[in-house]
C-alpha cells in the first residue's frame, strides 16, 4: 500500500475514465462523476504524490473573487461561492460535512496609471452586469475606508466584499476525495510514463504506469497541474502550459492593522491579505519569471528584502516593522497563450480531455470546472454552464480568450 491508503496497483486493467492527477481538479471531477446518477462507469484517479506536499493545491492562498474581466470566469466563481456556502447540501446532506463560509475581506485592486484605471472601469462594467458587487474607489475614498494605506501614486481602486475572500479549500478538497472514494472511485499512487493511441491516432487506448502496469481507458483526463504539458506530450500534443514559481510569506506585524485588510493587489503585483490572529499572508514573484521544472520548489530568499518587503512597507506603513514566520514556493500552471483554462476534448484525439492552465485561479474555479468536466464525460456536452469557449480548439485557431485580471 502507498501513502494515505492509496494502493500502488490499480485493481483492474480497464476503466471508463482515467484521471491523471488527483489534486483539486482531478478530485473535483471524480466527485462530480460519483455524484451524477447518469454516470455509471468506473473511475481511476492516478496521483504521483499522494502526500500532496508539492502540488499547487497545497500551496494555494485559498481565496476566491468575482473580479474577473470575462463574464464566464465571474459565473464560474459565483458557483464556487454557492458551493462553499452550501457545501453540505451540495454533498447530499451528509451530516459529517462541516458548514463553511467565505471570509469576505474582499480584493482591492490598486491602479497607478490611467490606463490601468480604465481596465478596472471596464472590468467593473462586466462584473456588475454579471451580478457582482464591485465598487470603484478614488484614493480619497480608499483612505477613508482603510486609513492604513498609503495611496501616493494611486489613481483608482476596485473592491468587492461580497463572496470575495478566504475559504477553506483544504476541507472541500478532503471531502471530495473522501466521498468519491466511498462511492467507488479508485485512487492509485503512481506516475504515468506513457500514453498509447490507437493505430489511427484518434483515441487514447491505454496508459502505462512507472510500475509497468498498463491500464486501458475509455476516456482520459489531463488534470496534472504544472505537469500538463508533459502529460499532453505523451500523446503527441503541445499544450501552452508552463510551471511558474510563486512565493508566499506569512508575517506578523509589530503594529497589527485595526480592522480588515482586503486582499490588496499592489500595482507592482505584490499582494497581501489578512491571515488571522494578527498575521498576514503575502505573495509575489520575481520580475524574471521563467518556466521551471515541476519539481522545483526552492525558495528565493533574496526576493523578500529586495522586492516584497519594500513594496509592503510603502503601501501599508504599519508593515515597516514585521517578522516573517513562514515562507514557501508554489507553482502556477500558467497558460501562456491567454491566461485562461484549457478544457474539453482534443479536436483530433477525442477521448483525451484537458483540465489545465488555470494560471493561478484554479482553486476557486475547481467546483465549476469539475462539474463541467464530469458533464462532458457523461453527456458529451455541458449542462449547467457552457464552458466550450475554453476548449483547446481556440489555441489551434489562434483565437485567445484573454483574461486581464490575473494576479
Amino acid at each position: 500500500m502507498a501513502a494515505r491508503g492509496f494502493s500502488s496497483q490499480a485493481s483492474k486493467s480497464s476503466y471508463d475514465v482515467v484521471i491523471i492527477g488527483g489534486a483539486i481538479m482531478g478530485s473535483s471531477t471524480a466527485w462530480f462523476l460519483s455524484d451524477n446518477p447518469d454516470f455509471q462507469g468506473s473511475v481511476l484517479v492516478i496521483e504521483k504524490d499522494p502526500s500532496y506536499e508539492k502540488c499547487s493545491t497545497a500551496h494555494t492562498n485559498s481565496c476566491m473573487r468575482q473580479q474577473f474581466s470575462t463574464e464566464l470566469n465571474i459565473r464560474i466563481s459565483q458557483f464556487a461561492a454557492d458551493f462553499v456556502k452550501n457545501i453540505r447540501r451540495h454533498m447530499g446532506g451528509d451530516a459529517r460535512v462541516p458548514d463553511l463560509s467565505i471570509r469576505n475581506f474582499g480584493y482591492l485592486y490598486l491602479a497607478d496609471t490611467e490606463e490601468f484605471a480604465q481596465v478596472l472601469r471596464d472590468n467593473q462594467k462586466v462584473q456588475r452586469a454579471a451580478g457582482a458587487a464591485t465598487n470603484l474607489m478614488t484614493p480619497e475614498e480608499i483612505v477613508r475606508a482603510y486609513p492604513f494605506y498609503n495611496v501616493d501614486g494611486i489613481v483608482l481602486g476596485s473592491i468587492n466584499t461580497v463572496d470575495e475572500g478566504y475559504w477553506d479549500g483544504a476541507t472541500v478538497f478532503d471531502w471530495w476525495r473522501r466521498q468519491a472514494r466511498e462511492r467507488g472511485v479508485e485512487y492509485v499512487a503512481g506516475e504515468v510514463v506513457a500514453i498509447t493511441r490507437n493505430r489511427a491516432g484518434t483515441r487514447v487506448e491505454n496508459i502505462t504506469l512507472r510500475s509497468g502496469q498498463v491500464i486501458s481507458c475509455g476516456q482520459v483526463v489531463n488534470a496534472s497541474g504544472p505537469r500538463a504539458a508533459r502529460t499532453a506530450a505523451m500523446v503527441g500534443i503541445e499544450v501552452p502550459v508552463e510551471p511558474r514559481k510563486r512565493y508566499t510569506w506569512i508575517f506578523s506585524a509589530e503594529r497589527p492593522i485595526d480592522g480588515d485588510l482586503p486582499l490588496t493587489i499592489d500595482p507592482s503585483g505584490v499582494h497581501v491579505r489578512e491571515n488571522g490572529g494578527g498575521t498576514y499572508m503575502c505573495g509575489g514573484h520575481s520580475d524574471i519569471d521563467p518556466a521551471v521544472d515541476p519539481d522545483d520548489f526552492e525558495m528565493d530568499h533574496s526576493l523578500w528584502a529586495t522586492h516584497i518587503w519594500p513594496v509592503l512597507a510603502n503601501r501599508v506603513p504599519q508593515f515597516e516593522a514585521i517578522r516573517v514566520t513562514s515562507e514557501w514556493a508554489g507553482q502556477y500552471s500558467m497558460n501562456v497563450f491567454d491566461h485562461n483554462a484549457i478544457l474539453g476534448p482534443h479536436p483530433e484525439v477525442a477521448n483525451f480531455i484537458f483540465l489545465n492552465g488555470f494560471s493561478g485561479h484554479g482553486l476557486q474555479q475547481s467546483p465549476a470546472m469539475g462539474r463541467a468536466t464530469a458533464e462532458w464525460l457523461t453527456y458529451g456536452e455541458y449542462r449547467a454552464l457552457d464552458l466550450s469557449p475554453f476548449h483547446f480548439d481556440r489555441i489551434s485557431r489562434n483565437a485567445p480568450l484573454i483574461e486581464k485580471a490575473v494576479i
